[in-house]
């Protein structure tokens, strides 16, 4: 399974504040997709628009489709054409007009190349994509930041979905791990038909609501515009820094007496805090990155930062071992499962989000939803909990904005 962690490789444009594109979707798009079988997808497929909003006309609706195509990055036109990215297609304002405009009614369809990317949509007014020279001199864009004040959009009532469509198959999801904005969904169909990402009716003013009553977490209620991410809250002085530090020190402590086990694909990994790291046993036989038996792996104790974002002490690197390990921990931290569950993950989603110190952002996003599946942060895939869908045959996916 492809999840958002491995996702939209290559898409390391920053953004135009500075800040990397969104915390953890830095892996290649896996390329072993395309080894499960027979089966290899179209060059393109038919992606279906379709505004349900019930707040904005089809007029005042904008989308974009960037992303990589696993040489460059590119966008795509409203043709369906796949067009690299190009400095020069800055205009005399210094930015790109990449938008998709909507049918005059009714749903937009146009083809989707393969290419891993966001599907963007911006409400009341266009977005502003910056094309710039990467580090090795290559065209690149520069993305909304809407947790960012000073960013150019930050004004523009937009969200995005995130895909990987390749020779394997597509691979999408909605995506809250940065924001969340514009409720949207996604409904796969080829061998199956799926959907993920829909509210309730009424779910987007209750997550301003419920975000806003959270102790510690009112402050990114931005206005009705949007809610951010409390790790991006956290960078922006809007969200305390040691604010889950209390829960992260209750776990270190319990299991300095007493074992946790964490069960992967791999086998299950033993651990107990010693000299304030936790270490954990590897299973017998499980070898490292060069090709040596791996006793154990540790673990400093993590930061809230880490936790939120996913990342420092907690990066997952797609190894095998530290990785899965790391973003178990991660989504039991952010859950609030880890100090009281010795038995990682839990997997009984009525365990989650029941204490006082727990990423309230993410419930939030799950009690939206229909089906109680979100990414409100980016190892929300653990257990499968994630806003994530995937088909090796796939034929058509349509993205609606959903009733406001």
């Amino acid at each position: 399974m492809i999840t958002r962690r491995s996702l939209l490789g290559g898409l390391a444009a920053a953004s135009a504040s500075g800040i990397a594109l969104t915390g953890r979707a830095n892996g290649a798009p896996a390329p072993a997709a395309a080894s499960r079988g027979p089966v290899r997808s179209a060059a393109s497929m038919p992606l279906h628009l379709v505004n349900n909003s019930g707040a904005y006309a089809n007029s005042s609706v904008w989308v974009y489709i960037v992303g990589n195509d696993g040489t460059q990055q590119v966008h795509v036109t409203p043709e369906g054409e796949l067009k690299p990215v190009a400095v020069a297609d800055n205009g005399s304002d210094g930015f790109t007009d990449y938008a998709v405009p909507l049918a005059a009614s009714g749903t937009t369809t146009l083809q989707l190349p393969q290419m891993s990317g966001r599907i963007y949509t911006a409400l009341g007014g266009k977005l502003k994509f910056k094309a710039v020279e990467d580090g090795n001199g290559k065209a690149a864009l520069a993305y909304p930041a809407g947790w960012v004040a000073g960013d150019p959009n930050y004004d523009v009532l937009h969200d995005c979905a995130e895909f990987t469509y390749n020779a394997g198959g597509m691979y999408c999801n909605t995506t809250m791990v940065d924001m969340f904005s514009v409720p949207l969904a996604l409904q796969l169909t080829g061998a199956e038909q799926q959907t993920t990402g829909t509210l309730k009716d009424g779910a987007r003013a209750r997550i301003f609501a419920d975000i806003k009553a959270a102790e510690g977490f009112d402050r990114l209620v931005i206005d009705d515009k949007r809610v951010i991410a409390p790790g991006h809250g956290l960078d922006s002085g809007l969200f305390a820094g040691d604010h889950l530090a209390p829960a992260i020190d209750e776990a270190w402590s319990a299991y300095a007496a007493k074992d946790l086990s964490v069960t992967t694909n791999a086998g299950t990994f033993t651990g107990r805090v010693r000299d304030g790291k936790l270490v954990f046993t590897v299973p017998r036989g499980l070898k490292g990155q060069g090709g040596a038996p791996t006793r154990t792996i540790t673990f400093d104790k993590p930061s809230t930062r880490d936790v939120l974002f996913c990342d420092g002490t907690l990066a997952a690197p797609n190894d095998g071992t530290l990785g899965p390990v790391a973003a178990v921990l991660g989504a039991a931290l952010n859950r609030a499962t880890l100090a009281s569950q010795a038995h990682q993950p839990t997997t009984d989603p009525a365990a989650f989000y029941q204490q006082k110190l727990a990423n309230h952002y993410a419930k939030a996003m799950h009690a939206a939803t229909r089906d109680g599946k979100a990414y409100g942060f980016a190892f929300d895939d653990v257990a499968g909990f994630a806003s994530y869908i995937e088909d090796t045959a796939p034929k058509e996916i349509t993205l609606t904005l959903t009733p406001f």
